[in-house]
């Protein structure tokens, strides 16, 4: 048999020995614990992309905010002629597009009609995104003319 350690007292009874033994295998039951949960790195992995993914959807939330904020902001300070403007050349825009994609449906052979496909449906899946572009533009050319004038 084995000497304890000089820091450990020895059981003097065998009720002392069974409590110390106890109190051996909570402490490494508990050790144990920490070390599986240490080395398993999967669900360290799984949490941290939990959360990365929990801070990006609330800074996307964030930002599609601003967007808004920002772009309503902009159409505020334009001028009405500029507003109309952009109103009839959205309406043009939107009209030749309808004219190209009966075009594209009557002349384009099939991959290239799936691919345009494909296109405007992940246009319409990102509408947030490509709104904080035109914004971004938009802030860019607002910019620009402040510092020319």
């Amino acid at each position: 048999m084995t000497q304890p350690p000089h820091d450990e007292q020895t059981a003097s009874s065998p009720e002392e020995l069974r409590e110390q033994v106890e109190e051996t295998r909570q402490s490494l039951g508990k050790t144990v614990e920490a070390l599986a949960a240490k080395a398993d790195v999967r669900a360290k992995a799984q949490e941290k992309a939990a959360d990365v993914k929990q801070q990006a959807a609330v800074k996307a939330g964030e930002l599609k905010a601003k967007a808004a904020e920002v772009a309503h902001q902009v159409q505020d300070k334009l001028p009405e002629p500029v507003k109309d403007k952009a109103a009839h050349t959205a309406d043009q825009a939107r009209a030749r597009t309808a004219q190209v994609g009966h075009l594209l449906q009557e002349k384009a052979p099939e991959p290239v009609r799936q691919k345009a496909a494909q296109g405007a449906r992940a246009a319409r899946d990102n509408r947030a995104l490509l709104l904080a572009a035109g914004v971004g533009a938009a802030l860019v050319w607002l910019a620009c003319r402040r510092g020319k004038g």
